[in-house]
């Protein structure tokens, strides 16, 4: 009788053992996992759309808006259209800029401006 108290004991000791493993997982894999979140969220994408006149929105070709992180980076191009190389935070619907081109209309009303000067 005493071994088999022993015995159930020592197998439920053992269960909630295997049990209090599983849900407790290693420091290094939850750094691990968020680290490759933060690398899947940080490759710069391609978006093409115009700037607001404040030069702090950006608004695409699907008529979403994106708040700029960096607005210096889009000084100058207020009210552009443009394409933009940006690491996108869709969460926050943020975006940081990492370069910007000019669209075709908006190349066009400077060529326009530059020949008005001459």
């Amino acid at each position: 009788m005493k071994k088999l108290i022993v015995i159930s004991f020592v197998l439920a000791l053992a269960t909630a053992l295997l049990a209090l493993a599983q849900e407790t997982a290693k420091p290094g894999e939850m750094k691990q996992d968020t680290m490759k979140a933060e690398k899947a969220s940080t490759k710069a994408v391609k978006l093409s759309g115009k700037i607001s006149d404040d030069g702090k929105t950006f608004v695409d070709k699907d008529n979403k808006s994106w708040t700029v992180t960096n607005p210096e980076a889009l000084k100058g191009h207020e009210g552009h259209e443009v394409t933009l190389k940006a690491h996108v935070d869709a969460t926050k619907n943020e975006i940081h800029v990492v370069s910007l081109k000019m669209g075709k209309e908006g190349m066009k009303e400077s060529k326009k401006q530059d020949e008005m000067k001459y």
